[in-house]
């Protein structure tokens, strides 16, 4: 496939793929003192350590149409996944810049997975992706097969550490 970009907010935990053109969108976390990026500089133990301290409310923001935008760059397919857009704006979001990127770009195509999960099973929707574009399968036909993969193949399980 020519010049395809894979784009995932970060609550897939990762910040690099080898061997293909990928970035992260960082989430967010905020207090009326702080705020923190979900990137490569987070300092997490700082982070939970503050949080844990911090007596005021807290909140969490997804990234925002033009954060997404500027992280599609100038790739001919992209293809974005976001954490369930049952808990977060985060799809929303690239949906929109996906729509705005097309408009702007005409002949360029651009889909959002909603991968009603986080992390892993995100993991398991770029892997397909990348396994079904070194198949040389059009951007049409990797939403396609990737949609039924979603569906049909994955799953989100809960355990509890304990009762």
């Amino acid at each position: 496939m020519s010049s395809f970009k894979i784009v995932s907010d970060s609550s897939s935990d990762l910040r690099m793929i080898s061997d293909i053109p990928f970035s992260s969108v960082p989430l967010k976390i905020s207090t009326a003192e702080k705020e923190f990026t979900d990137d490569q500089t987070l300092d997490l133990p700082a982070m939970l350590s503050y949080l844990e301290s911090y007596k005021g409310k807290s909140h969490s923001s997804c990234p925002n149409t033009s954060e997404w935008k500027a992280a599609f760059e100038d790739y001919e397919n992209i293809f974005c996944i976001t954490i369930s857009s049952n808990i977060s704006g985060s799809y929303n979001a690239a949906h929109i810049a996906c729509e705005e990127y097309m408009a702007e770009h005409p002949g360029r195509k651009a889909h959002v997975f909603d991968s009603f999960s986080t992390g892993g099973e995100m993991h398991l929707i770029m892997d397909k992706i990348m396994e079904l574009a070194a198949q040389d399968k059009s951007f049409e036909e990797i939403v396609e097969i990737v949609n039924d993969y979603k569906v049909n193949h994955c799953g989100l399980l809960f355990t509890l550490e304990s009762m």
